[in-house]
């Protein structure tokens, strides 16, 4: 009898990447984790040091900041950041800096905090710095991944901005979304954005030109979709069809009419959440409401995205926090690992990890990944300057640089294009008040010349009343006069003078 031919299995050392959840124990229990709708930001940030999340009510836009050995129930009276006056929406760690976390919520501003060494231990509500620009509520934002101090954001004004977080000012201003900005993300070297938005087109950005460099429709469905960079041609979005069936494209730059290729999934009425791992290209798949996490492999081979395996757990995911690649741990070959917000007020860990039976580091399953050192200033990146992110080894582990963070509050608009100096500045200011005063002096010198006339001008008016009043009075009496000697002359009894005699004859 013959044999059956073996059915082929494409190789891959991630083909066999399983989730490993904490122990209850080791969760983060009994925090009041914010049920907002908004699907556009993270309700959970980690790095190697703290994990910050997102509260419900608390009289505000409130999160908490924990070290992330601090496991366990937490007691009711969790310390809190607290200062927005609407809910916050998006938070975000400084890639480069463990202690300083941003902000975004429905007060149109931006919050820059700076964490202490053990945590929020007490309330706090005064942020290092302010970012306004926004004139609605800011959903998305991303920190640059090259340069240090870059922020980008997405506000319900259907605009991105970005922020030098140095001096709090806005730097450039990107219009021409028609509707709600529900994704904002970054390529590997700073240099682009990509935005999905609820007009179903996704742009690709170059935010320092202030230009949209193209846009085309990825999916046709109306719920929220995300986009990531793969490489420098190839884009990867994640959404849904027109009857809620959800679906992953990979698109190339040069040609956006049809996708690569389209990866049908399942059909739901979660939104999607999703996150890709750009230096082993494996994206990670979830959905608001569902149990399950979906991973699957970005190739350059057909078909190109390959499935491999699945995640499943009994509790519902709200959203999740992503620890990043710098912080995993080598020694239990950890590929990857999510916070997970359950609907039972409990942050889960859960750990993607490759099966090996040595302990020894495993340099196939852990290329260099970006350090917390930035490669660029932000004043180098706003001058046009490129570079490529620094990377590390895992060999030896992370431990995360000690960093100091000033801000500049003096600063809070966009510099000149053509970096005018300060001395010179301060000359045209100068100049600018000097002929200011000028135009004063001789606007005062009219005025008091205008009244002086109006005084002149008052003076004639009364002596010529007086005059005129003058003239009528004796015009009045050369009247009356001629009035008395004509009635005199009309009572005079007239005399008739005879021929022979002066005898004066009375008439009868």
């Amino acid at each position: 009898m013959p044999k059956m031919p073996r059915r082929f299995v494409r190789e891959s050392k991630y083909r066999h990447v399983f989730g490993d959840p904490y122990k209850k124990g080791d969760c983060y229990d009994g925090i009041d984790i914010s049920k907002n709708s908004w699907d556009g930001g993270n309700y959970c940030a980690v790095n190697s040091k703290y994990i910050a999340v997102v509260l419900e009510g608390q009289g505000g836009g409130t999160f908490t900041v924990l070290p992330v050995e601090s496991t366990g129930r937490r007691d009711t009276n969790i310390p809190k950041v607290s200062g927005h006056k609407g809910k916050v929406l998006d938070i975000q760690f400084n890639p480069f800096n463990t202690n300083i976390i941003a902000s975004a919520a429905e007060d149109a501003r931006i919050k820059i905090w700076r964490i202490p060494e053990s945590g929020v231990t007490s309330n706090m509500s005064e942020s290092v710095i302010d970012l306004v620009g926004h004139s609605k509520k800011v959903g998305c934002i991303q920190w640059n991944p090259v340069a240090n101090n870059i922020l980008a954001s997405a506000g319900f004004d259907n605009n991105v901005i970005i922020w030098n977080v140095e001096t709090g000012s806005k730097e450039h201003v990107i219009r021409g979304h028609t509707d709600t900005i529900n994704c904002l993300t970054w390529n590997t070297n700073g240099t682009l954005l990509a935005t999905t938005c609820k007009d179903k087109n996704v742009r690709v950005i170059d935010p320092r030109e202030e230009k949209i460099l193209f846009e085309f429709k990825a999916h046709e469905g109306s719920k929220p979709c995300r986009v990531f960079f793969v490489d420098e041609n190839r884009l990867l979005t994640v959404g849904c069809s027109t009857s809620a069936e959800r679906e992953l494209c990979l698109w190339n730059t040069d040609s956006l009419d049809t996708p690569i290729t389209k990866n049908e999934l399942d059909q739901g009425s979660g939104n999607m959440l999703a996150m890709f791992d750009d230096t082993r290209k494996i994206l990670y798949v979830a959905a608001k409401g569902d149990c399950n996490i979906r991973y699957f492999e970005v190739s350059d081979e057909s078909p190109f995205i390959h499935f491999l395996s699945a995640y499943g757990s009994t509790t519902p995911q709200r959203g999740f926090g992503v620890l990043p690649q710098r912080a995993l741990d080598v020694s239990k070959c950890e590929i990857a690992r999510f916070y997970k917000l359950t609907s039972k007020s409990m942050c889960e860990p859960v750990s993607m990890v490759v099966p090996r039976k040595s302990d020894c580091f495993h340099e196939d399953i852990y290329p260099s990944v970006p350090g917390d050192e930035p490669a660029l200033t932000a004043q180098q990146w706003l001058d046009g300057e490129n570079a490529e992110p620094i990377l590390i080894s895992l060999e030896n582990g992370f431990v995360p640089t000690e960093k100091t963070f000033t801000v500049d509050k003096t600063r809070t608009s966009k510099p000149a294009p053509n970096k005018i100096s300060a001395t010179k500045l301060n000359d045209d200011l100068r100049n600018s008040f000097n002929q200011q005063q000028d135009e004063l002096k001789k606007l005062k010198e009219v005025l008091i010349e205008r009244d002086r006339r109006i005084e002149e001008l008052e003076r004639e008016m009364k002596r010529m009343k007086s005059s005129d009043e003058t003239d009528n009075h004796e015009d009045d009496i050369e009247e009356e006069e001629e009035e008395e000697e004509e009635e005199e002359e009309v009572h005079s009894e007239p005399e008739i003078i005879s021929d022979d005699a002066p005898t004066i004859i009375p008439v009868a």
